[in-house]
């Protein structure tokens, strides 16, 4: 998983974070939106658009998977840190997520299905994780640079 919900002292390791338990895709990015801007106003950086796009983009995929396949939001953490933005979003079900194929068995284009493989792309690193009171945790970095 990532750098698990840490926060550092020294301000080049400082890590800004936001917990929350979004209802909606949008709530989800405006935390991001919030971490990502107070990491880069503590540590004096700037910010990378494409990188925070790619962020953004991660937790409401996740977040619409959460709530259309999962049962629901269960846990949502960012963390930004040295490796980058790390979204956890948690949901009810156990089942891992899957690509779907973009044509059903009669050759007609599906709709939808494209959210795991952004994720997936966008992600350094991704991690699904059982929980011990049922559903699962998928935890994906995002690079920042």
């Amino acid at each position: 998983m990532c750098e698990e919900h840490r926060a550092e002292a020294t301000p080049e390791l400082a890590v800004a974070q936001a917990r929350a338990r979004p209802c909606r895709p949008a709530e989800a990015r405006r935390a991001v939106e919030w971490a990502v801007s107070e990491r880069c106003r503590t540590t004096h950086t700037s910010c990378d658009a494409q990188a925070l796009s790619d962020a953004l983009l991660v937790a409401s995929e996740l977040t619409t998977n959460a709530i259309l396949h999962g049962g629901g939001i269960t846990d949502f953490h960012v963390d930004v840190g040295g490796r980058g933005v790390c979204l956890s979003v948690s949901d009810r079900s156990a089942e891992l997520p899957v690509a779907k194929e973009p044509v059903d068995p009669q050759g007609r284009w599906r709709p939808g299905g494209h959210g795991w493989p952004i994720v997936c792309r966008l992600a350094r690193d991704v991690r699904v994780t059982d929980l011990p009171s049922g559903g699962k945790r998928i935890t994906a970095v995002v690079p920042l640079s």
